[in-house]
């Protein structure tokens, strides 16, 4: 942001701080914007799940200095335009921290008018490179990059000596851009690749692909894109007996993958965040999902948590609920999650951050391969 721009901003916080001088203190707002509806709100269940929670035990301790964190959870579908209008509400009704977005697609032009309007946000699941590179002040994440998840999902391919590999994606920013990333690995492994090609989100009928598969004889698939599309190519390959080893990223490692797999889904391989719930230090957390009858064990619950973690003890740090001095608290501070140790470089990016290579089950169970 201009310092122009964040002295207005600042400058119009103040004002309205002034306004409501004499009166109780506002709670602090923080927006959870991601799919409630659409192909992936599942997704958007793990974030929403860890994003309450956060809320509702920070609120129990106390809240942040004194006051009560307030959720206002609006639904962008995983889909740009709608991230947009969500963006704008948000802004309206005068929310300055966001927990969002979701999809990379969406996170990328909601940020540009977050970062215009002075609210910070922590997107707890896009992996895009390419939101973090335009240098906003405000903008944070606590999932690691494709730049991080691409190498560890290609040198795993690699690793099994592959004779020829085909790379698909659903044309979107994060399935296209993780897939790119999964193919440069292979390239510099020296693995042949076969197929790059790109698929329509929402198709149904892949028969043409299976066919393209088979004819390139390839051994191994990398996806970049989400659950509902592999679902159902993992499914019409079974049939057509393309028998070859498929992988994918986060965005696959749903269990109702195996509601449109099957059976198919058995042995898929799939990168993800570490298993958090299954940490000793967060034995508690997962026992308080537990009694409300939600599972911790999604990749983007955890991450959730934390991101409203980190904007409460960002606003304990900086002493503050001015945006720009929460992200300087957070840029300087060293703070203890339940996805570990987070640091932030200058551009917001976690400083590290491990994926783990899992093979998938068709019972919607995974064990870990690396």
């Amino acid at each position: 942001m201009k310092t122009s721009v964040k002295k207005l901003v600042t400058a119009v916080s103040a004002s309205v701080a002034l306004l409501g001088a004499g009166h109780a203190a506002a709670e602090i707002k923080i927006g959870i914007a991601g799919p409630v509806t659409g192909p992936v709100a599942q997704y958007g269940d793990m974030q929403f799940s860890g994003a309450r929670m956060a809320i509702e035990r920070i609120n129990a301790d106390g809240g942040v200095n004194g006051e009560m964190l307030e959720a206002v959870e609006v639904d962008d579908v995983c889909d740009p335009k709608q991230a947009v209008t969500v963006a704008n509400r948000l802004v309206n009704e005068g929310v300055r921290f966001v927990v969002g977005h979701l999809c990379s697609s969406s996170t990328q032009p909601a940020s540009d008018i977050y970062e215009d309007e002075g609210i910070l946000m922590v997107t707890p699941a896009s992996t895009s490179p390419d939101i973090t590179e335009r240098g906003y002040e405000l903008v944070f994440r606590t999932i690691g990059l494709d730049s991080m998840q691409g190498p560890v999902a290609g040198k795993h391919i690699a690793s099994l000596n592959p004779e020829r590999v085909a790379i698909v994606h659903d044309k979107q920013q994060y399935g296209e851009g993780i897939a790119t990333a999964v193919r440069d690995t292979l390239k510099d492994a020296g693995v042949e690749i076969a197929m790059f090609e790109g698929i329509t989100a929402g198709d149904k009928d892949f028969s043409s692909l299976i066919t393209k598969l088979k004819q390139a004889d390839v051994d191994y698939v990398y996806y970049g894109g989400y659950h509902p599309e592999l679902g159902l190519i993992l499914r019409q390959a079974r049939q057509a007996e393309l028998d070859t080893v498929f992988m994918g990223p986060e965005g696959v490692g749903n269990k109702d993958i195996n509601t449109i797999a099957g059976d198919a889904a058995e042995g898929l391989l799939v990168t993800l965040p570490p298993a958090f719930d299954q940490k000793e230090e967060n034995k508690d957390l997962v026992e308080a999902f537990a009694d409300k009858g939600e599972d911790p064990s999604g990749p983007f619950v955890l991450t959730s948590y934390t991101a409203v973690q980190l904007i409460a003890e960002g606003i304990e740090e900086a002493g503050s609920t001015d945006p720009f001095d929460v992200a300087e608290a957070l840029r300087n501070g060293t703070f203890e999650t339940p996805i570990g140790t987070v640091e932030y470089d200058d551009k917001g990016d976690m400083r590290s951050f491990e994926f783990v290579v899992y093979e998938w089950h068709s019972d919607g169970s995974k064990t870990p391969v690396n």
